[in-house]
């Protein structure tokens, strides 16, 4: 195949991805290899790709393209979820949009406009991935609402509700106003904003006094059902046994005495709402108060809201202290911080509320996840900072709240018979249904059987997601379950570590006893370069499908896994992407060179031979440290210390070394070489840069499908040779010096040069003929005395001369020498001023002081050198 002059990453990216899928590299199926599985977060069925899961399915690719170089059953399944609240509300959206309300439109006619919906919208975001290179088992994709998923939702609900796990509640829950359903307490994200704090006056019923509370929510008087003081609280004991009247709606409620109420804050008088607040409605059991709701489920007003029924909770709250103010009721107001609780996929403010709910029980399922996670370390967390987090999370859960007032996702499987809250049976199906209904009254129909209206909460299915991707609900003993499941690694952000993480943790201990995963890798969070969090209100989030565009997939992801340590947040930098185009530029134009070499029967250099010596050596150093980096999920370490090999130790150096002269042939045996360490490079590099790799490994030699990169052998570790690694780090220190000096006098790189050696350390090393041709050098030995008149470098005990030919402006080389040696005569002053310090001496760690006198040595000897220098040209 011709070799194209530029890169074209569209191109190469069609071609390979095509070529992948149709030889069905990404498919895996149960064999006796060992299995390595990841299940994809199954993003949502709205989702279009975005910063957060370009990174995150970057990194799960890395991890399965390696796994299946390491020989491995290489299975990633991917999926999407069924995001309950926010596909409604696009659905219900797009139906207003067309004149439809969904208030008019029965259950069956609404899920036919959702799934319309879903299967024309849907999905869109696995395409997508196709771009950035996934290698996805396509063929095993599954979605939270499949029948089979859907089954083993319903059948895990009964078997819960069965196990006395699952119980029906009327509590007061997180009520989302706008998607019209209850919450679970981690879907509530709490902010803080500035309101006001209303004093307001309430008269005590048979007298002319008044006593005043303090409320942020003036328009909850009108469900006020009691006032509360402290029976420790001098000013209020008096006010024992009375009655207050409500302002506006006049109710009359009692007084009662609780030590709940501080007595520091606001008046030390409380309004008791049972209705609208969770520590009201304590109070309100403890005192059976009257509950009084006044809100609609829209979180307008009702008709306990008078004249203010129908109006928005903000604007009533607006309205009605302008009316207590003109009434006289209104005392003060002050500016109050407090924390809101907003809902996380509307954005709208939480509103507490009672509610008929179905919960499950937390504390007996999370202790054995406790236990996997933080005490037998049976499941890793990567970073292990996230184990407090998680922790104090687990340790203090409560029951959740599984069920949602919405009809997109899981019907609950309760039947009800009869007119009682009690009256209802939990099952499969409607005909096993029956069967208990009949039980309790054996004269009961089909017919007469309702299905509770609300489903489960979106998580409620995504919990199952590693058994049930592979029917493991449904089937527990099946031979796919059996074999890939617990899974390896799972990849996702701190931000679902409870919502998801931690719940699969628990339902993989209570249905298969095991784990789900090995390791969680928990990346961080996409943020712009000013440290913002990406997102479309703020408008720093780059268009993730133009990013490929603009540099390729290769050089996304490697932008991507620069930026990002270890559960730490990525600051995003286009710039990176750049880095990561430039990068797959430098290998292809390396490539090139390679491949435009003219080949040789001739003998192999000895500069040739060394150089690949310690190329080997080198890229066996690199290879312990990349596999300590993967086995520590420092997925961007491990890039970083294959994109120095391949772009300083290879292209840098060894491509050098290995140049044949201008218009020269290249040995075959050192070509051979070279390229067959191309390839192991390249072995490193696929997982990062899957498209370019293949390409080049392709055109490299002619492979058939069994020979493509994509399923090569990962390179093994072998014994790193670090003496060739030292000495030919002391080489190029000493090719970087002639370098400089060849820079600083402006001698051409053709110009050939002698060099002469004091102390002579490393003459007769094995490096010394890489020296020779790097440098240009016609001459190279070893001297018992400091030449005159040549111009000098030091390379540790080393004097190195390079005799002075053809005229240099001698006085400012003078000057530049007594500048620099004055600058190191001070250095050392002040490093032997701290040694000269006793206290310093003995306080300082003795690795911070050996340091600090080798500072002084390195200085005393550039100071000779320098002198040296100096004297030879006066």
């Amino acid at each position: 195949m011709e070799i194209p002059s530029k890169y074209d990453p569209k191109r190469v990216e069609e071609h390979w991805y095509a070529y992948w899928s149709e030889h069905d590299y990404f498919s895996s199926k149960p064999d006796e290899r060992e299995p390595y599985t990841i299940v994809i977060p199954p993003p949502n069925v709205t989702g279009v790709l975005h910063m957060g899961h370009m990174l995150n399915n970057t990194i799960q690719d890395v991890l399965i393209r390696r796994a299946r170089l390491l020989g491995k059953n290489a299975c990633w399944v991917p999926g999407m979820d069924h995001a309950s609240i926010a596909t409604e509300a696009k659905v219900v959206a797009k139906l207003k949009a067309d004149g439809i309300d969904k208030s008019k439109l029965s259950r069956d006619e609404f899920l036919k406009h959702a799934w319309d919906w879903t299967n024309e919208y849907g999905g869109v975001i696995l395409q997508q991935l196709k771009k950035l290179g996934c290698s996805c088992d396509w063929d095993r994709t599954k979605f939270t609402m499949d029948d089979d998923m859907s089954a083993s939702v319903i059948k895990v609900f009964v078997d819960l509700y069965n196990k006395g796990l699952i119980y029906r509640g009327y509590r007061m829950v997180n009520w989302d106003p706008e998607a019209k359903t209850t919450l679970s307490d981690e879907e509530v994200i709490y902010e803080e904003r500035q309101g006001k704090l209303y004093y307001l006056s309430y008269a005590i019923e048979g007298s002319d006094e008044k006593v005043t509370i303090a409320t942020t929510r003036p328009e909850t008087i009108l469900g006020d059902t009691a006032i509360c003081i402290n029976p420790n609280d001098e000013r209020y004991r008096h006010l024992r046994g009375k009655k207050a009247i409500v302002p506006i709606c006049d109710r009359v409620i009692p007084i009662i005495e609780d030590e709940y109420v501080d007595v520091e804050f606001g008046t030390g008088c409380l309004k008791v709402t049972p209705a609208h607040d969770e520590n009201d409605k304590n109070l309100g059991d403890k005192h059976n108060l009257e509950v009084v709701d006044i809100f609609n489920e829209d979180a307008t007003l009702n008709s306990f809201g008078l004249h203010y029924e129908g109006k928005d909770r903000f604007v009533v709250r607006k309205e009605i202290s302008k009316e207590l103010q003109e009434k006289g009721y209104l005392v003060k107001t002050e500016q109050h911080t407090n924390k809101v609780g907003t809902s996380e996929r509307t954005k709208a403010v939480i509103e507490p509320r009672l509610s008929d709910q179905w919960f499950l029980k937390m504390e007996n399922l999370a202790k054995p996840a406790i236990e996997g996670v933080l005490e037998t370390k049976d499941i890793k967390l990567y970073p292990s900072k996230f184990e407090n987090t998680y922790r104090h999370w687990m340790e203090n859960i409560r029951d959740w709240n599984i069920s949602r007032q919405l009809w997109w996702g899981q019907q609950i499987p309760a039947y009800y018979y009869g007119d009682g809250k009690e009256d209802f049976v939990v099952a499969e199906t409607p005909e096993e249904a029956l069967e208990l209904a009949k039980t309790k009254n054996p004269n009961i129909q089909l017919s007469d059987l309702r299905q509770d209206a609300d489903v489960l909460d979106t998580w409620f299915s995504s919990w199952l997601w590693p058994m049930s991707v592979f029917g493991g609900i449904l089937e527990p003993e099946n031979e796919e379950i059996n074999y890939y499941y617990p899974t390896s690694d799972l990849v996702t952000g701190p931000d679902i570590l409870f919502f998801w993480v931690a719940r699969m943790i628990m339902a993989g201990y209570e249905y298969r006893g095991k784990r789900p995963f090995e390791n969680v890798y928990l990346t961080g969070l996409v943020r712009d370069a000013q440290r913002r969090k990406m997102s479309k209100s703020l408008g720093n989030s780059p268009d993730a499908l133009k990013l490929i565009s603009d540099f390729g997939a290769d050089g996304v992801r490697v932008g991507l896994l620069l930026s990002s340590a270890a559960g730490n947040d990525l600051l995003f930098d286009e710039a990176l992407c750049q880095q990561g185009a430039n990068f797959a530029n430098k290998i292809w134009n390396a490539f090139r060179l390679v491949k435009g070499w003219e080949v040789a029967d001739i003998p192999q250099p000895e500069a040739a031979q060394k150089g690949i010596e310690w190329y080997k050596a080198k890229f066996n150093q690199t290879l312990v440290e990349i596999e300590d980096h993967f086995s520590k999920y420092r997925i961007s370490d491990a890039l970083m210390a294959t994109y120095k090999l391949v772009w300083d130790d290879f292209c840098s150096w060894l491509l050098e070394i290995v140049k044949p002269e201008y218009q020269k042939p290249i040995d075959k045996k050192t070509y051979s070489e070279v390229l067959g360490l191309f390839e192991e490079n390249l072995k490193l590099l696929h997982p990062f840069m899957p498209f370019l790799t293949e390409e080049v490994w392709q055109h490299i030699a002619e492979r058939t499908p069994e020979d493509a990169l994509i399923v090569a052998q990962w390179p093994d570790t072998k014994e790193v040779d670090s003496t060739l690694i030292a000495d030919f780090e002391f080489a190029s220190e000493v090719i970087s010096g002639i370098r400089t000096v060849r820079k600083e006098k402006n001698i051409p790189q053709k110009d050939a040069l002698e060099l002469f050696m004091l102390n002579a350390e490393g003459i007769g090393s094995q490096m010394d003929t890489i020296i020779l041709k790097l440098g240009n050098l016609s001459k190279m030995e070893a001297v018992d005395a400091s030449l005159e008149g040549a111009l000098t470098f030091r390379v540790k005990s080393n004097e190195y001369f390079i005799p002075i030919s053809g005229a240099i402006d001698v006085e400012a080389e003078i000057a530049k020498i007594t500048e620099e040696l004055n600058y190191t005569k001070g250095f050392l002053k002040s490093v032997e001023k701290k040694l000269s310090n006793e206290r310093f001496v003995n306080n300082a760690p003795e690795k911070v002081v050996a340091m600090e006198r080798k500072k002084a040595a390195d200085a005393e000897a550039k100071i000779e050198t320098l002198e040296k220098s100096l004297a030879s040209l006066q």
